[in-house]
């Protein structure tokens, strides 16, 4: 069974254009998690204590994948943005929440991922934030 760790504080960093979501439930040992523009490409540092999935897919897959998910009834895998070794799985729930599972594949044999959940609040300042138009 699969634990979540949910964001819900999103912080901006106007001069360098990143934005930073982390948990204020659990301020000293929560997952945090870092997306910055680098042209065409979106830099991801998911870490978790001395844990981190750094991954640079291509904005452009990042926008379509985050733009055609539908929301679902319970939070599960809906889109794979990246490659088959190093990807992002997204999903979104009726509720507004957004599923941003960090994943490196080795191959058949296992994976190593870490479970977030957006709160609606922080997946919208994600979607203003890379310019994705969202319906009312």
């Amino acid at each position: 069974m699969r634990s979540y760790r949910r964001l819900d504080r999103v912080r901006r960093d106007e001069s360098n254009d990143t934005l930073l979501f982390t948990c204020s439930q659990e301020p000293g040992n929560s997952p945090v998690l870092w997306i910055g523009h680098e042209g065409m490409y979106i830099n991801i540092s998911a870490t978790y204590g001395p844990l981190e999935i750094a991954l640079r897919p291509r904005l452009r897959d990042l926008k379509t994948g985050l733009a055609q998910l539908r929301p679902t009834e319970r939070l599960s895998v809906m889109r794979m943005v990246g490659t088959g070794q190093a990807n992002i799985e997204l999903g979104l729930s009726q509720e507004g929440e957004l599923l941003f599972r960090p994943t490196l594949v080795s191959d058949a044999t296992g994976h190593l991922a870490i479970n977030l959940v957006l709160t609606p609040e922080a997946r919208q300042q994600l979607f203003t934030w890379l310019g994705i138009a969202q319906d009312a």
